[in-house]
């Protein structure tokens, strides 16, 4: 085991959110969110179904035990309600150049959650927390090239464009992060 793995997500906060592990309550809101297509239409291009939705539910509990980091479900602290995720994770991409073994991070809000500069805070959050607790210094994202808001908060945590590539036959910009 790494030095730095867990069996869940540990709790973590910024001023507006709580960053913890995903829990079965979430699992409604999460159908929601993904099923919204302000929210997919730059991740996979386009909602996905409750079954999809399940699958990917899932891989969060199995990222934090097999590697010790992975994505945090984001609930806002003043109304208790879940509203996005965040995080890290290896996904094995078929991609070129492969991103393989470098934690790539990752974020969504629900729509009802946008423009208000909460990715920006849950990302810097995220991010410190990877700082603390990765041995190497280096993270990755990939972003579709018009979702120029997720390319303004990559940008704003420290995110520099390494290159354009593909995936799943979509364009798509890999950015790194060194510290």
């Amino acid at each position: 085991m790494n030095a730095f793995q867990t069996r869940s997500a540990p709790v973590i906060e910024t001023p507006r959110t709580i960053l913890r592990p995903h829990q079965l309550d979430d699992f409604d809101a999460y159908v929601v969110m993904w099923a919204d297509p302000l929210v997919t239409r730059f991740i996979g291009g386009k909602p996905r179904t409750r079954e999809e939705s399940w699958m990917r539910f899932l891989r969060h509990s199995g990222l934090w035990s097999l590697l010790g980091y992975g994505f945090w479900a984001i609930e806002e602290k003043a109304s208790g309600r879940f509203i996005g995720e965040a995080g890290f994770h290896d996904l094995k991409r078929d991609m070129e150049p492969s991103i393989e073994g470098i934690p790539e991070a990752g974020w969504a809000l629900a729509s009802h959650a946008h423009g208000r500069g909460l990715a920006s805070e849950v990302v810097g959050r995220v991010l410190a927390w990877g700082d603390e607790t990765f041995e190497r210094a280096r993270t990755v994202c990939i972003i579709d090239p018009e979702n120029t808001g997720s390319l303004k908060v990559a940008a704003k945590c420290g995110y520099r464009e390494l290159l354009r590539t593909t995936y799943h036959d979509a364009a798509t910009i890999l950015l790194e992060r060194r510290v």
